[in-house]
């Protein structure tokens, strides 16, 4: 299970990356164009929207880091390892509903925008540009059950981490 959930996050950061990429390409090509009087309004849609996909590729991935969300000060100030496990517990247990919810109104985002066309590009939908939310959310949940999953086996084995 850690390896199918260790090679999720690398595909999530891989496919992040991806995204910061078109991301960036696509600003810079906006900056030539404006530079050179061309018109390019297709990069301020594609420079966005792979920019949003960039973040929810990269916040899912970091759920699993555990670089996402944390109390560090109150973690680092409890001495008991059962009590951090307690803590990291209660804090995935919060994160997870928020994750639920973003899968099932993500999905339903993504329903209520799919007939939406890009402005710069009339022939495509914007329905795909909005899967980014619903995919955070699953991978989010994934990570979290997994982590949830760990820590009750810690605390089955007497809190040690």
């Amino acid at each position: 299970m850690k390896s199918f959930v260790d090679k999720m996050q690398a595909a999530q950061i891989g496919l992040g990356g991806i995204f910061l990429i078109i991301f960036l390409v696509t600003v810079v090509i906006q900056m030539a164009c404006r530079y050179l009087s061309i018109s390019a309004m297709w990069t301020g849609e594609v420079a966005q929207y792979s920019f949003i996909w960039a973040v929810f590729t990269g916040a899912g991935a970091m759920v699993h880091s555990k670089a996402h969300f944390a109390f560090a000060s109150l973690q680092d100030g409890l001495k008991n390892e059962r009590a951090k496990i307690i803590l990291q517990l209660i804090i995935d247990i919060i994160m997870l509903v928020f994750a639920v919810l973003m899968l099932i109104y993500g999905i339903v985002a993504a329903k209520q925008f799919w007939s939406n066309k890009w402005i710069a590009f009339p022939t495509i939908s914007r329905g795909p540009t909005w899967l980014c939310i619903p995919f955070c959310g699953l991978t989010s949940t994934i990570y979290l059950l997994y982590s949830i999953y760990e820590d009750f086996g810690k605390l089955k084995k007497g809190g040690n981490a």
